[in-house]
């Protein structure tokens, strides 16, 4: 069981907040399950009209629940599915806003597979393995938040990683990785000025492809739709890498970096972290640096933090 919260943009409003409380258990040898729930806290919004009238305040939030299955189907591999529910409150009931304004809902789906290779001997005795993953997370309908026809997609992602794991010895472990990560929903495209049949959106795409299809569709035209052409496609593609220290399986140093494309976002940041175990306990770590002293980033200064408790070593214990 574990229970993490991170404030978020704190560099901004001290309000906004990130809670996550999950849970797992073991179905014999080759399962698990977990169930898990996600609450986004947006904090104090005060809501204005077009022309600037105060239209009060409100407290939005949004909130997912998760239901996970894993299977190991041999000693080397797994897979894993696993089922959400999204609530996405963003108005919060504020009827000022218009009576056609609702919380989005919708369900999605992710699918995950993971390899890891048995040690191999090296000399000094040391000892090395391999892992690699790959993960489709948010696969489900579009999510709307008014009563008329719009929707939007969610951000499906396809993630792809890899590690390389050295056992110095009994006490000592480092682990090398690196993941990128995509989104699967479509580019918006250039459109020439224009909407003759009136639904607000220019008719007439002049570079990249239309992007009002359905999720399934922006799935696979993800790979290929950007405006800018294959290079496009490249810069939505966001890299992170790390390395993790292990001592006696108590004491943990980490570090990591995050690389996004500036016309993409250009979240670029260092991560440092730690971990502590003892007994049945856990706590876990992590700040997040600037990459850049010129590019101000809102999660600047985050600290993120997240406590275990683990279930199994109690029932072990008692026994």
């Amino acid at each position: 069981m574990s229970i993490s919260y991170t404030p978020w943009l704190n560099k901004l409003v001290n309000d906004i907040n990130l809670a996550y409380l999950s849970g797992a258990v073991k179905i014999g040898d080759n399962q698990a399950a977990a169930l898990a729930m996600r609450y986004f806290s947006l904090g104090e919004i005060n809501f204005k009209s077009e022309q600037n009238d105060d239209l009060g305040s409100a407290f939005p939030y949004e909130m997912t629940l998760n239901a996970a299955y894993a299977l190991k189907l041999s000693q080397t591999m797994s897979l894993a599915v696993g089922l959400r529910y999204i609530y996405s409150n963003l108005t919060a009931g504020n009827q000022g806003l218009g009576s056609n304004t609702k919380p989005g809902q919708t369900v999605a789906t992710d699918i995950g597979y993971y390899f890891t290779s048995r040690e191999y001997n090296m000399e000094g005795g040391m000892r090395q393995s391999f892992a690699a993953g790959l993960n489709i997370s948010n696969v489900g309908g579009k999510i709307s938040y008014s009563n008329d026809a719009s929707s939007d997609f969610i951000p499906t992602n396809l993630r792809i990683g890899g590690a390389y794991n050295l056992r110095f010895d009994r006490y000592n472990r480092m682990s090398f990785m690196v993941d990128v990560n995509k989104l699967l929903v479509p580019t918006p495209p250039v459109r020439e000025d224009g909407d003759e049949d009136g639904n607000g959106v220019p008719d007439e795409v002049i570079a990249g492809r239309d992007d009002n299809v359905n999720a399934f569709q922006g799935i696979f035209q993800s790979f290929n739709d950007a405006p800018g052409g294959f290079r496009e496609e490249l810069e939505e593609i966001v890299i992170n890498t790390g390395v993790e220290f292990w001592y006696d399986d108590r004491f943990a140093f980490r570090g990591g970096y995050q690389y996004e494309d500036t016309e993409k976002g250009g979240r670029k940041y260092f991560t440092i972290g730690l971990g502590l175990r003892y007994n049945v306990f856990g706590m876990d770590f992590a700040y997040l640096i600037p990459a850049s002293a010129l590019v101000k980033s809102p999660l600047e200064n985050t600290l993120r933090f997240t406590l275990l408790f683990d279930f199994e070593k109690v029932a072990a214990s008692d026994n």
